[in-house]
């Protein structure tokens, strides 16, 4: 595992939601930290400042950055704007936003983009995907999204050329934590505490490989490390592999809240990572599934977790 850096002066955007905050806060305590971002929760805005992250408001949309300091060592561009929800400014906002931003720290030791595990085609439930699997921006349930993740990947990649900026593209599978709105277990626990049902497939279920944003902060050096012209691209996801409704089952068990699974074509589709690559370059992963579902849901629902009996799992 790489060593945490020291004595860097850090530029992080997206710190504000789920995916970069943790990471955000451990570097903060030996690197010079500035966060970037729209900062919409200002008590958000002030818990990073007291913790000596600098925060500096941007808009992806139009916000300038000629005043921004270009002298940043390390960058995590984590922030995505879904604009309207059109395809046209999914891929024109981040796109150009992510191109002002490489040619603004053209000069750092190293880039890193988030993306996504959207990106690849769907292919049978079990199916590890491994970085040279076949790509696709289609999604019935976030139909914008995958499309500006890709457009935004090619422009990643092309300014990584032109600018000599060593950079990692880094396709994200399903990540959640104690921020934001807190990733996949805890969107579905809100379902089934308003009483909705769970979209599942109508035969078998999706898998997944969930990481913990402890774990997300813990292999960003390593993605730094891994920079490369051309860009080094890695599936980044967890150590297991886990099917959504036994995600679910254990969350329905832990809360004493039945969960209700209802088959159909529209579901929340997610894909398992062989994790060869990512281990390659970052190592293992420190906090397991169940360890890390029952910190998140104590973390955003406290008093959750009760000795309740396990009510039955009722599919539809």
């Amino acid at each position: 595992m790489t060593v945490m850096p020291t004595g860097k002066k850090i530029l992080i955007t997206g710190a504000s939601g789920l995916v970069a905050r943790t990471a955000a806060e451990t570097l903060a305590r030996h690197n010079d930290v500035w966060c970037l971002g729209r900062f919409s929760d200002p008590q958000v805005q002030q818990r990073l400042q007291e913790q000596g992250i600098r925060t500096w408001h941007w808009d992806m949309t139009d916000g300038p950055l000629d005043a921004l300091p270009d002298d940043f060592t390390h960058v995590l561009h984590a922030a995505i704007d879904r604009g309207s929800n059109t395809f046209e400014d999914a891929v024109a906002v981040n796109s150009i936003a992510t191109g002002r931003l490489m040619t603004h720290c053209r000069n750092a030791e190293a880039f890193v983009f988030i993306s996504t595990s959207a990106l690849y085609t769907p292919q049978t439930p079990g199916h590890l995907h491994t970085e040279s699997d076949p790509l696709s921006a289609a999604s019935a349930w976030l139909p914008t999204y995958p499309v500006g993740k890709l457009a935004t990947e090619g422009a990643v990649r092309a300014l990584a050329v032109t600018l000599g900026l060593p950079t990692t593209i880094a396709r994200l599978n399903v990540a959640y934590g104690p921020h934001g709105h807190g990733g996949l277990p805890v969107i579905l626990y809100r379902q089934m505490l308003a009483g909705q049902p769970i979209a599942v497939p109508p035969t078998q279920q999706h898998y997944c490989s969930p990481i913990h944003t402890d774990d997300i902060a813990r292999h960003l050096p390593g993605l730094w490390a891994a920079a490369g012209v051309p860009a080094t691209v890695v599936n980044w996801g967890g150590d297991e592999v886990v099917g959504v409704q036994d995600l679910m089952a254990y969350v329905a068990q832990l809360t004493g809240v039945p969960a209700r699974f209802e088959a159909g074509d529209v579901t929340r589709h997610v894909i398992a990572f062989d994790d060869t690559h990512r281990k390659t370059l970052l190592g293992d992963c420190r906090t397991s599934w169940r360890d890390g579902v029952r910190q998140v849901l104590d973390a955003h629902f406290p008093g959750s977790i009760t000795p309740a009996p396990y009510r039955e799992v009722t599919p539809s």
